[in-house]
């Protein structure tokens, strides 16, 4: 055991103190903070008052056209080569012609503009012209628009999960999203944690390093030391996104006043909201998030992590230990990564459609699959005795993958110049 934790510790002082692990460690974070700010900042950068003057010869949109606090728009009259011509010499955003109409074909509309407005503002008049024209077509139908608006209808049902404990709200598409968030996250570390294991061991092989390391550890000690010290690097790395991520959001968010994700701010913006369907639905979305077992979430979170990871990284360890360079190794990556690829297929179309269906619970049960499988499933509510089951599985899955690759690996460690097939390396099991 003292063998083992002493390469533990070589693997994860390697790693940490390598410029790449600091840099990767401190862009996540900033690239987070950035995701949030700079939108935000941009748009109070941008947030400048548009001015567009309105040519209206046909008169019917006098009053379309409202004030608002992007947007000024100025009512003018006269020919338009005579505004053309006094637009050049103004600050004015844009001029707006609209000719005399047939509101049954209206064409011959025109924007003018010293730059490219995008295709935002273009959109927005559009709108308003388009509604306006609209109305006037319901007034000479004899029609109300306002009763017409009245008849639309806006039909949402609330997810309500019965359980022991009373009830709780429940949304699919939070639901959805903190699955995915899991599912993806263990992912990227099963792929990114287990091919440095796979490379460093290839490595160790070429240089002949492990000859002289194998000659004071067995090949196991080896393989289990490199295995859990590049996990301890993952999870060093993870935390510490998560820590300073929390301190870089904080600071940017007193530094910025983002305050839209606050308690106050989401029930302000549901008092301000025109839209009872939207505000309804905004509701909804913070009442699920408030009813998600997120002590289970993390919980359950950090073990698949760690499992699937350890259980991959055995595979992955093995493979390094068979081949001399990496070229090699793509002949054993694919059974390896198919488990994994396949979760992510099923899931979009199975997992997701149907949590509690049965090719949902096998593929939660299953080692290869579970990591992927269940942290999709849980935040639709998964039974304790299904995850604890689970978590048994994944255990076991890990002794197998580890008994198997330890076999490979004492062989392959000192194996050069030959290219083994799956035939060799299943005799290897026995040697």
């Amino acid at each position: 055991m003292h063998k083992i934790w002493l390469i533990i510790q070589r693997e994860y002082l390697v790693r940490v103190r390598k410029k790449s692990f600091i840099i990767m460690t401190l862009l996540g974070p900033i690239l987070l903070a950035s995701i949030m700010v700079v939108p935000i900042w941009l748009a109070s950068v941008s947030d400048t008052t548009n001015t567009i003057e309105v040519l209206d010869e046909s008169g019917l949109f006098v009053n379309a056209f409202k004030d608002t606090n992007e947007t000024k728009y100025i009512p003018v009259s006269g020919s338009l080569e005579t505004h053309k011509t006094a637009f050049l010499q103004t600050n004015y955003t844009a001029l707006l012609y609209i000719p005399k109409l047939n509101l049954d074909k209206p064409e011959g509309i025109r924007l003018y503009s010293k730059t490219n407005l995008g295709i935002s503002k273009q959109l927005q008049l559009e709108n308003i012209l388009k509604k306006e024209i609209e109305t006037l077509k319901f007034k000479q139908s004899g029609i109300d628009r306002e009763v017409l608006e009245k008849m639309k209808t806006n039909v949402s049902i609330n997810t309500t999960n019965l359980t022991d404990n009373g009830e709780q709200n429940n949304n699919a598409m939070v639901t959805t999203a903190a699955g995915y968030v899991g599912a993806f996250l263990i992912y990227m570390f099963i792929f990114i944690y287990g091919v440095q294991i796979m490379r460093g061991v290839i490595e160790e092989k070429t240089n002949r390093i492990v000859e002289v390391i194998i000659s004071s550890v067995k090949p196991f000690q080896l393989m289990a030391g490199k295995i859990i010290g590049i996990a301890a690097v993952g999870l060093t790395q993870f935390l510490l996104w998560i820590i300073l991520s929390a301190a870089v959001t904080t600071v940017v968010s007193s530094r910025f006043e983002v305050d839209r994700f606050s308690d106050a701010r989401i029930s302000e913006t549901l008092k301000e909201s025109k839209d009872p369907a939207k505000a309804k639905e905004m509701n909804n979305i913070v009442s699920a998030l408030d009813s998600l077992n997120v002590p289970l979430l993390l919980g359950c979170f950090v073990f698949y992590f760690l499992g699937g990871y350890l259980l991959y990284g055995a595979l992955f360890g093995a493979v390094g230990s068979a081949v001399d360079n990496e070229t090699d190794t793509q002949q054993f990556m694919l059974p390896i990564t198919i488990p994994l690829v396949l979760s992510f297929i099923v899931a979009q179309t199975v997992i997701i459609k149907n949590p509690d269906g049965p090719v949902a619970f096998w593929m939660s049960m299953i080692p290869f699959t579970s990591p992927i499988a269940m942290m999709l499933r849980l935040p639709f509510g998964v039974p304790y005795w299904q995850i604890l089951l689970s978590m048994f599985f994944l255990i076991l899955g890990f002794v197998f993958t580890t008994w198997i690759a330890a076999r490979i690996y004492r062989v392959g460690i000192l194996l050069y110049g030959k290219k083994p097939t799956y035939k060799e390396l299943s005799k290897w099991l026995f040697y």
